[in-house]
């Protein structure tokens, strides 16, 4: 059984921690940190968990974890590693990121230079041989040091895992997949549920709801740096991927929507779905369905034009602020109007997440929770706010959910 770390922006641990769940994984509470999530999984978790997340945003795999506070004891305990089983020969070894917290360790590059010292060491005693050609794929080492805490951990994603593959322009300040996705499980939103987006920019707020309604895994349109390592298996990974593309959700009827003023954005987020939603049905077609999966419907509309087309449903939004729209006082002007949504989806539930401190002084309406999350290097707040009405009719859609 292997020991794995799947990092999330820092506030989303418990939505990643029951994905994980309902993947099928054990966690692992005996270590717990902010923007990481650990888990067991057995040797088709290397593959399948980069494949099937959808709200984390890299998947590693432990290599070692000891104590140490002085240079001596990194170096043995990395050294230690039988690093010969996850490299080729030719492999370009790179320790990208080091973090040091609350460590007697705390120079960050002498702890770079220590570890890949400790590697290159342990494969050149392994291998009998001086130097290591590093002509073939990178492999990425992450160093983790936490109170002389130490993780030394593999990189099996390599590109983020909110690079599906499916946006190929995401305009302007683009909302990241994966956060997309997690704001979706805080609002515990359901397939049958409508959902609008009246900033829908490139659409992923949209894209990410439809896969998740259609049950798709998000990374078939993609590769994984761990198909670049002697632990990978290409024949159970194929197995994986025809496996996970029969849980795919042909028979599901969506309301998802999604509008903006820019024409521009709207046809950026339109050709964005079509190559999200094609990625699903070349993997249908793998195990040999042909069926179409119904992309969201975008349109061109100024949100105060907006008039709700059900008596309940979800609204979730990232607004334009300050760096995408110009100003902070044109965001700010931007907030205040927005107060119309709420008379214009009176039941709905209504979904907000900006940097800006002041929206909810400026909306004129104060949320019924906030949640602070870090997305890259942005501290955000998501604002949730309940329908004004527990009607009947909200209770049935929920209660007929599938």
């Amino acid at each position: 059984m292997n020991i794995l770390v799947a990092l999330c922006a820092i506030g989303a641990e418990k939505i990643v921690g029951n994905e994980l769940k309902l993947l099928g994984y054990a966690l692992d509470n005996s270590q717990k940190l902010p923007g990481r999530v650990f888990f067991l999984g057995d040797d088709d978790a290397l593959f399948r968990a980069n494949l099937c997340l959808r709200t984390a945003d890299r998947v590693y795999l432990q290599m070692a974890h000891f104590r140490s506070d002085d240079f001596d004891s990194l170096f043995e305990g990395v050294r230690a590693v039988d690093w010969q089983d996850v490299f080729f020969k030719n492999s370009k070894i790179v320790v990208d990121k080091v973090r040091s917290h609350k460590s007697r360790l705390n120079s960050e590059r002498a702890i770079q230079s220590i570890v890949q010292k400790a590697i290159y060491t342990k494969l050149s005693e392994v291998w009998g041989i001086s130097t290591l050609p590093e002509s073939g794929e990178r492999a990425e080492i992450r160093v983790y040091v936490d109170s002389n805490d130490v993780q030394i951990l593999l990189d099996l994603s390599g590109l983020p895992l909110h690079k599906r593959g499916y946006r190929t322009d995401g305009g302007i300040a683009p909302l990241r997949e994966t956060l997309a996705a997690s704001l979706l499980q805080n609002m515990l939103w359901r397939r049958k549920i409508p959902l609008h987006d009246p900033f829908c920019g490139s659409g992923t707020i949209a894209i990410e709801a439809t896969l998740y309604a259609f049950n798709v895994a998000p990374g078939f349109g993609r590769r994984f740096a761990v198909e670049n390592l002697p632990i990978f298996n290409k024949d159970r990974a194929e197995e994986i991927k025809k496996i996970e593309a029969a849980k795919i959700r042909t028979d599901v009827e969506c309301r998802i929507t999604g509008t903006d003023i820019d024409s521009k954005a709207v046809a950026r987020a339109k050709m964005n779905a079509e190559h999200a939603l094609v990625m699903a049905g070349r993997a249908l077609q793998k195990i040999g369905v042909s069926a179409h999966l119904a992309r969201p419907d975008f349109d061109v509309c100024d949100f105060k034009d907006l008039e709700s087309p059900f008596d309940f449903g979800f609204l979730l939004t990232n607004p334009p602020y300050g760096e995408r729209l110009g100003t902070d006082d044109e965001a700010q002007k931007l907030y205040s109007q927005m107060h119309s949504l709420f008379v214009d989806f009176p039941n709905w539930k209504i979904g907000v997440i900006t940097p800006n401190e002041h929206f909810q002084e400026c909306i004129g309406r104060f949320s019924h929770t906030k949640k602070s999350i870090r997305a890259g290097n942005l501290n955000t707040i998501f604002y949730l706010y309940d329908g004004t009405e527990k009607d009947a009719k909200k209770k049935r859609i929920i209660e007929d959910e599938f």
